[in-house]
C-alpha cells in the first residue's frame, strides 16, 4: 500500500494516541491537543503494570546487523516513522533475525466472542502502527502480541493488509481532527465514560443532555446562526438522564503559607516548609492543588519548577490579602479556545446577554441567602430583589445593567447584619440579641462584628476584612480555574478590561460570591471559628490577625468542600467542582458545543 510521505516539519503522532483516537476521538483531542490527563484507579494501576517495561530502555540493532538465528528481546523500545509521522514506544520486541513481534502489555482482558480471546479494536490498531514503524526501521513484522495483565494471556494479531489500511485511516483522521480545532463530539450513553479518567472534564452525559435542550431553546427563541445566550439555571428544568459525576480525583486540598519569613523547598516529591534551618512541615506535592503564599516567603527554584510541571498554581497575595497574581505550567496546547474567546468579545450582543444572566443570577443568590440566613427575613428586601432580578434580565445596556447590580447590592447589604448572629442568647426567649454601635464595627477601642454597610481599599471594620478576603480568595481560584480550563482569565464580557485585572474570572465569579464568600463569612463569624480578637486596627484599615486568617481559611475550605446539588444535572458535587464545570460549560457555548449558558443559582 502507497502512502504518501508526511511533510517535514510534522509532528510524531505517537502510537497510544492513535489508540485513544479509536477508543474515543473526544478523549484523544483531550489528551493530544489540549494536553489534557488525568488520574483514576485504572489509569494509575496500568502505570504500575507498566513499571517493568518502562525500568529499562534498550536500544533495537538495525535489521541487517543481525543473522537469521539470532534472537534479541528489547524493552521500550522508541522508534519513529518519517514516512507515516508516527512514533512508538513498544512494550517488547522479539526479534528473530529481521523478523520483528511487538509485544504490548494492556491492563485489562481480552474481548471474548464464541469462546476465542480476541483483541480489542484500539488495541489492534496501536500495534498495527508499531508494526509500521518496524517495518519502516527495515524489520519484517507479520504479526503482534498483546499480553492482558488481568487474565495475563496473549493474543496474536495478524498484522494483514485490512488492519494496515484501518491503522492508517485512524492515523490521517486523528491528524486531520488535531489540525481541526474543533472537538469531536461526546459519546452518548457509552459504558466507556463512568470508566475514563477525563469524564469530570469531558462531561459527556451534561453536554449532550442539555445541548438537546439549549438547542430547544435556541430554535424557539431565535433564527439558525443566533449569538449564544445565557440564563440562570433556575429557569431551566433539571435533566434527568445524566449518570452521577465522580470526578477523577477531588481530594486534593489548597496549600496556605502565612508565617513571615519562612522558606519553601522540595526534596523529591515533598515540599519542605522551613523557619531558617528548622523544617516545620513537610507536605506530599500530590496531596496539594494550589499552594497560596501571604506576604515575604521565599520559594527556590526547584519548588516553582516542580509545581509547575505538575500544573499547581501558585498564589501571591499580599500580607493582608490582597491577590497580586499567580505561577503556573504552560497550561494547554489549545489555542482554538482563547480564539474563540477572544472572537465573542466583539459581539455586544453576547457581551450584555452574558452580562444579564450573571446580574440576574447573583441577584437570586443574594436574595436566596436572606431568605435562609437572616433571623427575621425583610420582606420589603426580598420583594425589591425579586423586582431587580427582572429588570436585570430585561437590560438594554451595561450601564443600566451595572446601575441594577448597585442598587441590589445595596439592598442586600444593608440586610446583611441580620444573618450575623453572634451575641448573646436571652435565657428565657433565646433570642439573639446584638450589640449595635454607632460607629460601625467597633466600640471604644474593642472591634465588633456589627455591620453597617460595605466598604473597602482599606476594609474599616471586621465584617468588611473578612468579606474583601473572601473574594481576593475567590478570584484567585476562579482565576485559577480559568487557566485549567484554557481561557485567558483577563478577557472577560461583563467586567471592563483593565490592565492586570483578571476579567473573565471576576464574570464567572459573581453568581458565586453571596454562595461561596458570603456563606462562608458568616460561617466563620456565627460559629466563632473567628472572634473579635482576630482583629487590628491600623489607621482607618482593619485586618485579620494571623489566628484570624488561619480560621477563616478553613471557613472559606469548608465552604469550598460543601457538597451542593447542581440544579441541571441533579448530582452532588463540591463547591470547587461546581466552579469547573460552570467554566468547562462557557467554554462548550464559546466553541458552538452549546447554545446557552446555564448560570448557576440555587433553590
Amino acid at each position: 500500500m502507497s502512502q504518501k510521505p508526511v511533510p517535514a516539519g510534522q509532528n510524531y503522532l505517537p502510537a497510544r494516541m492513535v489508540n485513544e483516537f479509536v477508543y474515543c476521538p473526544r478523549l484523544f483531542y483531550y489528551e493530544y491537543v489540549e494536553g489534557l490527563f488525568a488520574d483514576n484507579t485504572e489509569t494509575v494501576e496500568g502505570r504500575l503494570r507498566h513499571t517493568r517495561c518502562d525500568d529499562r530502555q534498550d536500544a533495537l540493532p538495525p535489521s541487517e546487523s543481525l543473522s537469521e538465528t539470532e534472537t534479541i528481546h528489547a524493552r521500550s523500545v522508541t522508534l519513529s516513522s518519517d514516512r507515516y509521522g508516527v512514533i512508538a514506544t513498544i512494550d517488547l520486541v522479539e526479534a528473530s533475525g529481521p523478523i520483528a513481534t511487538p509485544v504490548d502489555y494492556k491492563r485489562g482482558a481480552p474481548r471474548v466472542l464464541d469462546g476465542q480471546l480476541l483483541a480489542w479494536e484500539p488495541d489492534r490498531v496501536q500495534l498495527a502502527v508499531q508494526a509500521l514503524v518496524l517495518r519502516d526501521n527495515g524489520y519484517q513484522c507479520n504479526e503482534g502480541v498483546i499480553f492482558y495483565w488481568k487474565t495475563r494471556q496473549r493474543v496474536r494479531v495478524a498484522i494483514d493488509e485490512a488492519l494496515v489500511r484501518a491503522a492508517l485511516d485512524a492515523v490521517r483522521e486523528a491528524r486531520r481532527t488535531a489540525e481541526s480545532g474543533q472537538i469531536p463530539p461526546p459519546l452518548v450513553d457509552s459504558p466507556k465514560c463512568p470508566r475514563c479518567s477525563l469524564v469530570g472534564i469531558c462531561l459527556p452525559d451534561e453536554t449532550t443532555s442539555f445541548g438537546q435542550h439549549a438547542a430547544r431553546l435556541a430554535a424557539a427563541d431565535s433564527p439558525p446562526g443566533q449569538i449564544p445566550t445565557a440564563v440562570p439555571a433556575v429557569n431551566l428544568p433539571e435533566l434527568d438522564n445524566v449518570r452521577k459525576l465522580l470526578p477523577a480525583r477531588d481530594d486534593r486540598k489548597p496549600l496556605y503559607i502565612t508565617t513571615q519569613g519562612l522558606y519553601v523547598g522540595k526534596s523529591g516529591e515533598v515540599l519542605k516548609i522551613k523557619d531558617g534551618e528548622t523544617v516545620l512541615q513537610e507536605i506530599r506535592i500530590n496531596d496539594i492543588c494550589q499552594v497560596n503564599i501571604f506576604g515575604n516567603i521565599q520559594v527556590t527554584t526547584q519548588a516553582i519548577q516542580t509545581l509547575c510541571q505538575k500544573d499547581i498554581p501558585i498564589a501571591y497575595f499580599s500580607q493582608g490579602g490582597w491577590f497580586y497574581g499567580m505561577t503556573c505550567g504552560l497550561g494547554l496546547k489549545n489555542v482554538f479556545l482563547r480564539k474563540a474567546q477572544f472572537r465573542w468579545v466583539e459581539s455586544e450582543e453576547f457581551c450584555l446577554s452574558f452580562a444579564r444572566a450573571l446580574v440576574a443570577g447573583k441577584i437570586r443568590n443574594q436574595r436566596t441567602m436572606l431568605q435562609r440566613n437572616h433571623i427575621e427575613p425583610p420582606q420589603h428586601a426580598i420583594a425589591l430583589l425579586k423586582a431587580l432580578v427582572d429588570e436585570a434580565e430585561q437590560a438594554t445596556a451595561m450601564d443600566q445593567l451595572l446601575g441594577i447590580e448597585g442598587n441590589a447590592a445595596r439592598i442586600y447589604f444593608e440586610n446583611f447584619s441580620g444573618m450575623i448572629k453572634v451575641g448573646h442568647s436571652d435565657a428565657a426567649e433565646g433570642d439573639i440579641v446584638q450589640d449595635k454601635p454607632p460607629s460601625g464595627g467597633w466600640s471604644g477601642n474593642s472591634l465588633t462584628f456589627d455591620f453597617v454597610h460595605r466598604n473597602r481599599r482599606p476594609p474599616r471594620d471586621p465584617v468588611n476584612a473578612l468579606l474583601s478576603l473572601g473574594y481576593s480568595l475567590l478570584t484567585k481560584d476562579m482565576t485559577a480555574v480559568c487557566h485549567t480550563v484554557g481561557f485567558d482569565p483577563f478577557m472577560g464580557y461583563f467586567h471592563q478590561l483593565r490592565f492586570g485585572r483578571p476579567s473573565l474570572a471576576l464574570d464567572l465569579m459573581e453568581p458565586f460570591r453571596p454562595l461561596i464568600v458570603d456563606s462562608a463569612v458568616l460561617t466563620a463569624i456565627n460559629t466563632r471559628m473567628v472572634t473579635e480578637r482576630d482583629f487590628v486596627r491600623t489607621g482607618q484599615a482593619v485586618a485579620l490577625t494571623p489566628s484570624g486568617r488561619k480560621g477563616f481559611f478553613r471557613a472559606y475550605e469548608q465552604r469550598m468542600d460543601d457538597l451542593v446539588t447542581h440544579p441541571l444535572f441533579g448530582y452532588r458535587v463540591s463547591y470547587r467542582r461546581v466552579l469547573e464545570i460552570q467554566t468547562r460549560l462557557l467554554a462548550r457555548v464559546l466553541t458552538g458545543e452549546l447554545s446557552v449558558y446555564p448560570v448557576f443559582t440555587t433553590r
